[in-house]
């Protein structure tokens, strides 16, 4: 996919240079800094050309563009795939010659909307059914009392999620409701995408676009949203370069970090690659293709009695089953639609029982305390080799956060892997992908392709003080944000909580923090060992007992960063800041989830949660 910018903020001939300087200058300003600046500017024009500053504010709205009928193609999206999928929209109306923009949800004034006529509406779910940061604003303003009538709008939604989670695409189905409920027409049916969302996904453009063009060729929309240019997600709604390039990298270091008596095995593998094809920032994250546990399949196969070299047909391949069964099909993580199709063959109780609570946690517990073919077991369904690899999902790629800088070391990519080694019934069931990247020796080659995360950044204030939350391998990125920030020599302050089972076994990266302490590139590190001591102690234990100094350094600007497991972690430590801001703030509940949420806003509050 070529490298196609969403938002044309582009500006020809000398205005485009002032452009870029003006938006240099303004980088960092709050909204009111930005208001006082108009008039400043405003001000200066009038007296330069002798005229008054109310001319010079009409002329300016004067020569504003005017929209035409346009299709506000809306897309809020944590990675990638969300906006790669708007700018595929972007093109497919264009082809059928309809008018239309891409807009970042972060940039859209909610209050736009019922001005609109037509709007795609493309967002994902991330986290334990968490709406992607760049959505929250606009999904909050439409549920809170501010929200206006929307008669006026029609409207599709197609929504991005894993079905591996109880909340398969709970976002979009939010927004669904919700603008139905404020009076808009649902132009064409809600499309739910898994991670295999191709084909799904382009069945759904089709439909929507087709069901939105007669509103917008009635020509009466007035398109602002559309016209949206920059703001502070402009990037963001950019097609990442490298997000659909694959680079050849080749092992370097794979080595265990933590103890031998530790019960958890956790990686740290460094890649020599080319990283001007795979230009990565801190934050982003690495994809990998992997293949199946050997032991897994052959153990699917002694079960079943399918002969390995017996042929199946995977899409428009025929190939050896023991090919398809390594490389095609998902072994390990289950997902509702699998589950489903099984429960169409088996009267199994607990099955049934944890499909229909499939929004609380009753599913969630049963897909992860179990792999496919632990389900067949269970249920004695018994499938033909090619129904099976019908039935199963297809196998998907695995997302893992980079724990390097390029500036610290370039060209090289480090990630943090925990190797999955779970057992059921005394039966090994091994991670995919953990134990895949854990078998790679130094001097082997593989692919890999990048998938950037615009929503968690450093701040671009190498002054700016940030404070990050990471147990466990979610310390992973701020391993890249503190070196970083060493390259850089960034003068802002850094302040880690990490945290693990024992200090002994499970510190890591426990040398390099401390080297860091010396060299004043990490200001603060404070841990939790959950089983070293009487009491079991957290990370969120330990913001609360910092609840002074974290409310002062927010005060001066800090940024908040938190990566990590969101079913409980993230939960936990957002109830701490919580706690926090009200002992040490005097703040209300009420008043402290509105100060995360204005940080948030701000961009000074980012999660990488999974």
């Amino acid at each position: 996919m070529s490298s196609a910018v969403l938002l044309d903020t582009s500006i020809p001939g000398p205005r485009g240079d002032l452009r870029t300087r003006l938006e240099h200058a303004v980088a960092g300003c709050s909204d009111d800094d930005l208001l006082w600046a108009s008039g400043f500017l405003a001000g200066l024009s009038a007296r330069a050309n002798r005229r008054p500053v109310e001319q010079i504010q009409a002329r300016t709205q004067a020569e504003a563009p005017r929209a035409a009928a346009t299709l506000g193609i809306l897309v809020g999206s944590q990675t990638g795939n969300g906006k790669a999928l708007a700018q595929r929209a972007l093109e497919q109306a264009r082809a059928q010659g309809i008018t239309a923009r891409v807009v970042n949800l972060a940039d859209l004034n909610p209050r736009q909307l019922k001005q609109e006529r037509a709007v795609l509406l493309i967002v994902s779910t991330h986290g334990d059914g968490d709406a992607p940061d760049d959505a929250e604003p606009l999904l909050r303003f439409l549920n809170g009392p501010q929200a206006t009538r929307l008669e006026r709008l029609s409207f599709a939604v197609i929504a991005l999620g894993d079905s591996s989670y109880p909340h398969f695409c709970k976002t979009g189905r939010d927004f669904d409701a919700r603008l139905e409920a404020l009076g808009a027409r649902r132009a064409a049916p809600r499309v739910d995408c898994d991670v295999d969302y191709a084909s799904t996904a382009e069945a759904g453009l089709a439909s929507a676009l087709s069901a939105l063009a007669p509103a917008v060729a009635d020509g009466a929309t007035t398109a602002r949203i559309a016209l949206v240019e920059g703001g502070q997600h402009a990037g963001a709604a950019t097609a990442a370069s490298g997000h659909d390039v694959e680079v050849a990298a080749t092992v370097l270091v794979n080595q265990r970090i933590t103890g031998r008596a530790s019960s958890k095995d956790v990686r740290h593998l460094e890649f020599a690659l080319d990283t001007a094809a795979l230009a990565y920032e801190p934050g982003d994250s690495v994809v990998v293709t992997p293949i199946n546990p050997p032991a897994l399949v052959a153990e699917l196969l002694e079960a079943s009695g399918w002969a390995a070299d017996a042929a199946v047909r995977v899409g428009e391949q025929t190939m050896p089953l023991a090919t398809a069964l390594a490389e095609k099909v998902e072994l390990t993580l289950l997902s509702r639609p699998v589950l489903a199709a099984i429960a169409e063959r088996s009267a199994h109780p607990a099955l049934h029982e944890a499909l229909a609570n499939a929004s609380g946690t009753a599913l969630a517990d049963y897909m992860r305390e179990r792999q496919l073919i632990d389900v067949l077991d269970e249920t004695g369904v018994q499938l033909s080799a090619q129904e099976f690899v019908e039935l199963a999902r297809p196998l998907g790629t695995r997302a893992y956060s980079i724990s390097s800088s390029r500036v610290a070391t370039p060209d090289e990519l480090h990630v943090t892997v925990a190797v999955v080694n779970d057992s059921r019934d005394g039966r090994s069931r091994p991670g995919c992908a953990s134990n895949w990247l854990a078998s790679r020796e130094p001097g082997a080659t593989l692919a890999l392709r990048l998938e950037r995360n615009q929503a968690f950044r450093l701040p671009r204030d190498d002054d700016a003080p940030i404070i990050m939350i990471g147990p466990g391998t979610g310390v992973a990125p701020f391993r890249g944000f503190v070196e970083e920030r060493a390259a850089r020599g960034a003068r802002g302050r850094n302040w880690l909580f990490f945290g693990e089972r024992t200090q002994r076994e499970d510190f890591l990266y426990q040398v390099e923090w401390q080297r860091h302490l010396r060299a004043g590139t990490l200001t603060r590190l404070e841990v939790a060992f959950s089983r070293d001591g009487t009491r079991k102690h957290y990370v969120q234990d330990r913001l609360r007992a910092c609840a002074k100094d974290l409310h002062a350094w927010l005060d001066e600007g800090a940024f908040i960063y938190v990566c990590g497991d969101a079913r409980r972690m993230a939960k936990d430590v957002h109830r701490a800041l919580i706690d926090v801001l009200a002992d040490a703030g005097g703040m209300t509940t009420e008043a402290a989830e509105e100060y995360l949420f204005e940080l948030k806003r701000q961009g000074r509050y980012q999660r990488d949660v999974y």
